[in-house]
């Protein structure tokens, strides 16, 4: 056998899992090259079966095994799966060898439910079936690097949480940065992750010091989440004996936002029905870049307006006419940059070949 075959057979994949609240991505890679890429979006319709984000498990775990059967991947050759981190307990930024104790937390929804719990839990469903494979998960949405004055909610019982789009928002920093030919922790950013969920993030030298909980019923309203509700017509609803706990919670994250208002969640649907006139899905429209232009505003108060930029990011940043209408709100407080999607799935990659070198340390979650 030659040189170039025994490289060629040296090579280890890395399967990455990255579930999100309408849709599953995954990809293939070798090495550092990505060999595929695959969104499969889910309908309203066909998530509204389940009742409980961990109840999908089987359905997404299923829908990547098939495409990878169909693609003819030898699953033997794959030497780390990695998924997008849930919500397991508040930890440090880093990567993350999947155990028991973060199995547990992640089917508990220790935090709450969100689709990215699934992604440890198929990671580690996939390696424990494969010869040379571990899971992996990286800066978890539960990256906690929140200020002391930043917790403070007005209510010893109620402490706010970091609970965002670290993995996309850190990722998208750093490029911006290189691209900036700065390091990212010189630099104060706002980052709006604009998505299924949306979290806007104030970056001070690298630290995310203040952000939105994206999950819980804070920050703007997204294409399934209510986002900050008025508390006192809140608990009302609560006891009003019309709503079970499960069918309030649903409210604020699944069922809340534009699929609420619309029937849709789908926010390139949203974009036509607007086009096509109809005047309700206009005022949606609006009514979110009111909240997310207030949001980042209240970032740059968190940063004393020093700001080195304003990043907008995620799924529904590639809607020009959205973008164009937020910016004419914030283009006074910095410049702004735009990077639709999201880098998740490289940056899970990227972090997941550095711990296979043994150029970053594997933590453990305790």
């Amino acid at each position: 056998m030659n040189d170039e075959s025994t490289s060629k057979l040296a090579k280890r994949l890395l399967l990455i899992i990255n579930p999100g609240s309408t849709s599953t991505k995954f990809a293939l890679y070798e090495e550092d090259q990505s060999l595929f890429e695959i969104t499969l979006a889910h309908t309203t319709e066909e998530l509204s079966g389940f009742e409980k984000i961990t109840d999908q498990f089987h359905f997404r775990r299923e829908l990547i095994l098939s495409e990878l059967s169909t693609r003819k991947v030898n699953l033997n050759r794959i030497s780390a799966v990695i998924g997008r981190g849930g919500l397991i307990k508040p930890i440090e930024s880093g990567i993350y060898r999947v155990n028991n104790r973060m199995v547990d937390d992640l089917r508990k929804g220790l935090l709450g439910q969100h689709a990215s719990n699934l992604g440890g839990l198929i990671a580690i469903d996939i390696a424990t079936k494969l010869p040379n494979a571990d899971a992996y998960i990286v800066d978890p949405v539960v990256v906690d690097e929140l200020q002391p004055v930043a917790r403070l909610s007005g209510h010893p019982e109620i402490d706010r949480i970091s609970i965002f789009h670290a993995l996309n928002q850190k990722a998208v920093g750093r490029m911006h940065a290189e691209k900036s030919g700065k390091k990212y922790e010189d630099l104060n950013l706002i980052i709006a992750h604009l998505g299924g969920g949306i979290s806007i993030g104030a970056h001070r030298k690298g630290k995310v010091i203040d952000v939105n909980n994206a999950l819980n019923g804070d920050g703007p309203y997204s294409p399934e989440r209510s986002g900050g509700l008025p508390s006192g017509q809140l608990v009302d609803l609560c006891f009003s004996g019309r709503f079970t706990h499960q069918e309030v919670k649903s409210m604020i994250t699944g069922k809340g936002g534009m699929v609420a208002y619309l029937g849709t969640n789908d926010f390139r649907k949203v974009n036509e029905m607007a086009a096509n006139g109809d005047p309700k899905a206009a005022l949606i429209i609006d009514g979110a870049v009111y909240q997310i232009a207030k949001e980042i505003g209240a970032m740059a108060a968190v940063l004393k307006g020093d700001i080195d930029g304003v990043i907008l990011t995620g799924g529904m940043a590639y809607q020009e006419s959205f973008v164009d209408k937020i910016i004419l709100m914030i283009g006074f407080l910095s410049k702004v940059y735009v990077y639709p999607g999201e880098d998740e799935i490289k940056s899970l990659a990227f972090n997941g070949l550095l711990a296979l070198d043994g150029k970053i340390g594997i933590k453990t979650y305790k």
